[in-house]
C-alpha cells in the first residue's frame, strides 16, 4: 500500500473514533441529570420564611359592675349571723324570737334572769345575765352557764342543784329575750365588768362597785 493511501486510511480511522467517542459523550451527558442552576441552587438554599411571632394571650377578667359588687359583699354568709346596731335595748330585745326548744345555755341563763330579776328594768336584767356570763368566762365558778348559776350556795332559787321551771308568760319571754342579746353579746351593759351582784339592801361588800340598776348593786 502507498504512503499516501496508508495516510488516508488512517484518517478515515481516526473520524470513525473520533465520531464513537462524541457518540459516546453525547449518551452518557442524556443519562446524567440536569445539575441545577446558580440562580437555581441558591433558591434551594434559602432559609424558609420566619413566620410572624404570634401576640401572646392575655386572660382578662371582666370586673364586676360596682352595684353588683355591692350587692355581693352585702350578702351575709349563711353560717354567720349578720350583727344589727340597735338604738336601744328594748329595741335589740324586741327583735328576739323566743324558741319553742331552747338549748342549754340559754334555758339556765333565762330562768336566772327570771328569778333573780323579773320585773326589773331591762339594763337590770341584762346586767344579771352579765354576771352569769362572765363568772363562766373566768372558770373560776364554773365551765358553762348552767355550771356558774347551780354552783352551791351562790343563787337562791336553786333548788337541789336544779333550776325550777318558769311559768311562760310575759316575764319569761323577756327574760328569753334578755338572755339572747346577752349571749350575743348585741348590747353593751353598764356592768359588763361585774362579777357579783346583791339587793340594795344588802350590806356593801368591800368590792369594786361597777353600776347600780333598779334594785340592784353590781361589783368586779
Amino acid at each position: 500500500m502507498s504512503f499516501a493511501s496508508r495516510v488516508a486510511t488512517f484518517a478515515a480511522l481516526s473520524l470513525s473514533l473520533v465520531g464513537m467517542i462524541a457518540q459516546s459523550s453525547a449518551g452518557i451527558a442524556a443519562e446524567s441529570p440536569t445539575l441545577p442552576t446558580t440562580a437555581s441552587v441558591n433558591q434551594l438554599a434559602a432559609p424558609a420564611p420566619v413566620p410572624a411571632p404570634i401576640p401572646a394571650i392575655v386572660a382578662t377578667t371582666t370586673p364586676l359592675s360596682a352595684q353588683t359588687a355591692a350587692d355581693t359583699s352585702a350578702t351575709p354568709s349563711d353560717d354567720v349571723e349578720e350583727e344589727v346596731a340597735y338604738p336601744t335595748l328594748a329595741a335589740a330585745v324586741a327583735d328576739q324570737s323566743v324558741p319553742s326548744n331552747a338549748g342549754e345555755d340559754l334555758r339556765c341563763l333565762a330562768g336566772a334572769i327570771y328569778f333573780e330579776s323579773r320585773g326589773e328594768p331591762l339594763a337590770g336584767q341584762l346586767a344579771v345575765a352579765e354576771v352569769i356570763l362572765n363568772r363562766s368566762q373566768s372558770r373560776r365558778f364554773g365551765g358553762s352557764v348552767c355550771d356558774v348559776i347551780t354552783q352551791r350556795g351562790q343563787f337562791s332559787f336553786v333548788r337541789g342543784g336544779k333550776i325550777p321551771s318558769a311559768p311562760v308568760n310575759n316575764d319569761w319571754r323577756t327574760a328569753v329575750a334578755v338572755a339572747k342579746v346577752a349571749l350575743k353579746n348585741a348590747w353593751e351593759s353598764n356592768a359588763s365588768e361585774a362579777m357579783y351582784f346583791n339587793a340594795r339592801h344588802v350590806g356593801r361588800p368591800s368590792r369594786v362597785k361597777v353600776a347600780a340598776i333598779g334594785n340592784h348593786i353590781f361589783y368586779r
